[in-house]
């Protein structure tokens, strides 16, 4: 097998598209169909159904492409090795985040990597801590960034950032901080989606003070943290949220924050990884210095 055939073929399973893979690694789209069919020949299998414009991997092909993943990766080693082209390293970073992290941490961490390695190019899927946290077991992802830990024996979590929820409501709120949660049940709230961390940690905390959901004066419940914050702005209600995400708006004096007397649990944001997935050199080098591209 050739190495470089290998590339083409990761290219192709990445962007699911042989004209995309093309226009990657700067080939024509022939010369691409025709390195995947040299590979064929060569093994004696068929990597790809084509189904409709889709090309979908056949089960060896899903064999091969871990496989290929593992060869590559012991190239780029050795190359990181000898110290030869290491600012040639190119490819593609899959990333989960959730809400706050993909607005707030991934940003500076992208821009820090790449002035490393200036070849490294990001696709950043948004969802719920919970969503993120299945697609990193399922593998559609390479890694994600979450603030919520979910018990799998394949996920290995790396604590980044500590920080605080707070709540915060309009100008217009009468409401005077430090709070009670006992004194905000009739206020109107908005509230995440079940299966963001923050939801997490609110349900923790009121559970912990004995109240149920029912108690509470839910007016609308949102997908988006940036659609939340939206509402409290225009005085629909009131909503707990991450410290980072609230501060620029205060500081901004759109809005105010309150602590909550008793809500002291901090929590993480961590960048979770599959123990079983074979990571390129570049998702390797972003996992391993993930910390300091934070600070």
């Amino acid at each position: 097998m050739d190495l470089h055939q290998l590339l083409v073929f990761t290219k192709v399973v990445e962007h699911k598209s042989f004209s995309k893979a093309a226009e990657d690694i700067f080939l024509s789209q022939s010369t691409v169909s025709s390195h995947i069919q040299a590979l064929e020949r060569t093994l004696n299998v068929s990597l790809f159904d084509r189904v409709g414009r889709e090309n979908i991997l056949t089960p060896s092909g899903e064999r091969l492409y871990q496989w290929a993943l593992k060869l590559l990766l012991l190239k780029d080693q050795a190359m990181l090795d000898l110290k030869v082209g290491v600012t040639e390293l190119r490819g593609i970073i899959r990333i989960g985040a959730s809400s706050v992290p993909g607005q707030f941490m991934i940003p500076k961490m992208v821009k820090q990597f790449r002035d490393q390695y200036p070849k490294a190019t990001f696709y950043i899927n948004q969802s719920s801590s919970k969503n993120i946290a299945e697609k990193v077991l399922n593998g559609s992802v390479d890694f994600g960034i979450l603030g919520e830990k979910y018990d799998n024996e394949k996920l290995c979590y790396i604590p980044l950032l500590k920080e605080n929820l707070v709540l915060i409501t309009s100008k217009q709120s009468d409401i005077v901080g430090p709070v009670e949660i006992k004194d905000l049940l009739s206020y109107p709230f908005i509230m995440r989606n079940s299966d963001s961390g923050t939801n997490s940690l609110i349900e923790k905390f009121l559970k912990k003070n004995q109240i149920s959901k029912d108690q509470m004066n839910i007016v609308a419940y949102t997908e988006n943290g940036q659609s939340l914050i939206q509402f409290v702005l225009q005085d629909i209600g009131i909503a707990i949220i991450s410290e980072m995400a609230a501060k620029e708006y205060y500081d901004r004096n759109l809005l105010k924050i309150h602590e909550i007397n008793g809500f002291n649990d901090e929590r993480y944001f961590y960048l979770v990884y599959n123990l079983n997935k074979t990571q390129s050199m570049l998702s390797q080098l972003f996992i391993e210095g993930a910390k300091e591209l934070i600070k």
